[in-house]
């Protein structure tokens, strides 16, 4: 089911960037950042209360709203600078930038939480790497 819903995922991403371009055309980049939050904000809610999620609330430790916290922070902060560089340049140019996030990430899991770095993830890391130069140069 992962599978299904990272696939999704992507779909729905590529969806963003394209709905974004058109959207931030003549409107000020932190300005439409704030737009989207709003609508992701109430989507998210929107689902908590829908699931009956709302009760977990009190259960989430310090350690958890912390990270919770920063997570959403990074979120924000890549979302403003997102919308900038989709008002500034290409979303063909952008979009593959933004996606060199997978290969920091794996690097990050790497170093932060000791997860596995195998060959098949190195060779992955550099096809992404070289591939995101060859789109934008």
């Amino acid at each position: 089911m992962w599978l299904l819903f990272a696939f999704l995922s992507a779909v729905f991403a590529a969806l963003t960037s394209i709905f974004a371009k058109v959207g931030i055309e003549g409107v000020d980049s932190t300005l439409g950042t704030a737009i989207r939050t709003v609508v992701v904000l109430l989507m998210a809610w929107g689902m908590v209360f829908l699931t009956h999620s709302q009760s977990g609330l009190t259960s989430i430790d310090s350690r958890s709203w912390l990270f919770l916290i920063l997570s959403g922070a990074a979120t924000g902060a890549s979302w403003l600078c997102y919308y900038r560089a989709l008002q500034l340049g290409d979303v063909s140019k952008v979009v593959p930038i933004d996606k060199l996030s997978v290969v920091i990430t794996l690097v990050l899991a790497f170093l932060f939480l000791h997860e596995r770095f195998t060959v098949k993830s190195l060779l992955g890391c550099i096809l992404i790497g070289a591939g995101t130069l060859f789109m934008v140069l």
